[in-house]
């Protein structure tokens, strides 16, 4: 085993998480909670045990996503057989560049699937309650998963070694962008304007408020970056674009 990758790996994952789940939670949780309590989508705020749970969790998930890293690319008996590859002209720059949404939409459809394969009854408990106990999820909520999920989650990177090819720097480049609005999911603000959730683009894309009354609810909204499979479906609460509504139109005098 290659401990030094693996260490490497979860400052790697670890710091990416860390710095931007704490430049999101300092600003909107600490510099200007109260000044933005009333764009706050449940106006209320976890406790401090929460967030403590959240990181405790984020940290065992994050050493989760490096172990499979470290099995992925430096086992002599797997890493051979993936798809990495590390000269962008193997197959040009066009491809490199229209991977990443093919690589958006793969990891969108694995995710709504298993997602609600984890909310079944029987798998509910041991898979998906650590991450359902974030009812107000704040932005350390983005990795608070169970290791059984952890597991779950990190599967998309098998899928992505083991079907399309994989420049050494997409893995990177794509994580980066998934945390981000990972975080934003579980921000517990509503970034995108009035009127955004029933536009003819953004109908189709997830949002801060759609996610969290994933959270609050428990049930519908299964998506992660699009909601053309919860549309398809029929799975997003009837009560979404109203509950985006009401959220951009208060005022701080509303509260």
């Amino acid at each position: 085993m290659n401990w030094d990758f693996y260490f490497k790996s979860i400052w790697l994952i670890g710091g990416r998480y860390f710095l931007i789940a704490g430049i999101a939670f300092s600003l909107y949780y600490l510099v200007f909670r109260n000044r933005l309590l009333y764009k706050k989508i449940q106006t209320r705020f976890p406790g401090n045990t929460d967030y403590l749970r959240e990181m405790a969790y984020s940290v065992l998930t994050i050493c989760i996503f490096a172990f499979v890293s470290l099995t992925l690319f430096t086992n002599p008996k797997i890493a051979p057989h993936t798809t990495r590859y590390l000269d962008i002209n193997q197959y040009g720059w066009a491809y490199y560049v229209l991977a990443y949404p093919l690589m958006f939409i793969m990891h969108d459809t694995y995710f709504y699937f298993t997602h609600r394969l984890m909310h079944h009854k029987r798998l509910f408990k041991w898979f998906h309650l650590v991450h359902h106990k974030s009812v107000n999820p704040s932005p350390w909520a983005a990795y608070a998963f169970h290791p059984l999920e952890a597991v779950v989650e990190v599967g998309i990177v098998i899928i992505f070694l083991f079907t399309i090819p994989i420049h050494k720097t997409h893995l990177m480049i794509f994580f980066l962008m998934m945390i981000v609005y990972n975080v934003y999911g579980h921000l517990g603000y509503e970034l995108y304007p009035k009127g955004f959730s029933r536009g003819r683009i953004g109908r189709w894309i997830n949002t801060s408020i759609n996610h969290n009354q994933h959270h609050q609810y428990f049930k519908g909204n299964y998506g992660l970056y699009f909601l053309f499979w919860d549309r398809v479906f029929g799975t997003v609460r009837e009560d979404y674009d109203a509950k985006f509504e009401e959220v951009k139109t208060r005022t701080s005098a509303t509260i």
